[in-house]
């Protein structure tokens, strides 16, 4: 338990940390690596390589600090990394080791600024914290346990079928290898796989959202290819997936996870998707179309043409038999005359729809780039959409 004088202490590190937090957190990374390779297994070195993931890390310790009188506020925060930390199967021993590393690198960093007094208070706010996780991940875990079709760790799937959505992205259909139903799943959530990369000689997990509705036959994952020349880890596994797996392969993949998933405040249901992002969105559209005939829904998606556009025709075709769905696409090139058809030149501009209107009541879905999620964020609060209306899932580590 913090005694108040440590909660002060902590305080009063938050001004070294807003001005330092990335280096501490990146020498951090490089101090546990050293001592604990194999974990580089587990970590997403093309996080690592961006920086991203010290990033986000720094952020972390930073709101944490901020909040240390009031940890409950961050809840959230910590449910939505419990299930990324569930879907990798984290254990609590390997919490003991981030804590080791965390103390040792405050110290090596902040040097004589990291005073016994300070060492002590940062060990007690950390173990705090740790067990707030352990806590309600091992909550999670039990729940997975008991719930059918669910599983903790990691489980076979066949690769049934592999079909191409566009240019770059192909869907796969994974069934279990043991013939047991597919697991039932809330649109939105999404699954981890595992792939050894023989390039890096490492074994890399990566998330992907679902992106059909639930059903008992097969799950569905769509990867985009990536043809930047300096590839980075998390481009190799997806290109990996698109050139290594084929029909019949097997992949570990864990029990469903995630808390993007759709609510139940308004019949009426924005999906505003950026690239790759329509991924999750496409679960939660094929859902309310097989389970619902009230709700009014609003697909709006972005991306560069129409070559790169994935599920079109699913879409469309959802579109033409559905009264209630309003379908509209923005290219960055396009041909003018197709704006008739609800299809726009350039990037998301909600100025640009026909008969638009931002309604208060309605749930707004949003998945795509950190700038275009933050771009889409914006016109919407500043047009007096409620910020509890509004649901985005950021692919990676979080920066918004």
């Amino acid at each position: 338990m913090l005694s108040d004088k440590q909660k002060e202490i902590i305080l009063s590190t938050v001004p070294l940390l807003r001005e330092g937090g990335v280096a501490l957190t990146t020498h951090f990374y490089n101090r546990m690596f050293t001592h604990h390779p194999e974990l580089k297994n587990l970590f997403n070195m093309g996080n690592q390589q961006s920086g991203k993931q010290q990033t986000a890390l720094a952020l972390a310790v930073l709101a944490y600090a901020e909040n240390i009188s009031n940890p409950a506020v961050l809840m959230p925060a910590v449910d939505l990394i419990g299930h990324k930390h569930t879907s990798l199967n984290i254990q609590p021993e390997q919490y003991e080791i981030v804590g080791m590393h965390l103390l040792a690198s405050i110290k090596e960093v902040l040097q004589d600024l990291a005073t016994d007094e300070v060492l002590d208070a940062w060990k007690a706010a950390y173990g705090q914290l740790a067990q707030l996780m352990i806590g309600h991940e091992a909550k999670m875990y039990q729940d997975k346990e008991q719930t059918v079709g669910q599983w903790v760790g990691w489980k076979n799937f066949v690769v049934q079928r592999k079909e191409k959505e566009s240019t770059e992205i192909t869907s796969f259909y994974l069934v279990t290898e043991d013939g047991s139903e597919a697991p039932n799943f809330i649109p939105g959530q999404f699954v981890s796989v595992k792939v050894f990369l023989p390039g890096i000689n490492l074994t890399q997990i990566r998330q992907y959202s679902i992106s059909c509705a639930p059903n008992k036959n097969y799950l569905r994952i769509s990867v985009k290819r990536e043809r930047n020349e300096k590839l980075d880890v998390n481009g190799m596994i997806s290109n990996f997936l698109h050139d290594e797996v084929h029909e019949g392969s097997v992949l570990s993949l864990s029990a469903p996870a995630g808390n993007f998933t759709l609510q139940n405040l308004f019949s009426k249901k924005v999906f505003i998707s950026g690239g790759i992002g329509q991924t999750p969105l496409l679960s939660m559209l094929e859902y309310l179309e097989d389970t619902s005939d009230k709700n009014e829904l609003v697909w709006i998606h972005a991306c560069r043409n129409a070559d790169v556009r994935a599920f079109s025709d699913s879409i469309d075709s959802i579109a033409e038999t559905n009264v209630r769905l309003k379908q509209h696409q923005f290219y960055d090139v396009v041909d003018e005359t197709l704006a008739e058809k609800g299809v726009y030149k350039g990037m998301l501009d909600f100025s640009k729809i026909d008969k638009w209107q931002f309604e208060s009541n309605a749930e707004y879905y949003i998945c795509g780039p950190k700038p275009f999620i933050e771009k889409a964020v914006k016109e919407l609060t500043e047009n007096k959409v409620s910020e509890e209306h509004i649901f985005y899932e950021e692919f990676g580590p979080k920066s918004i």
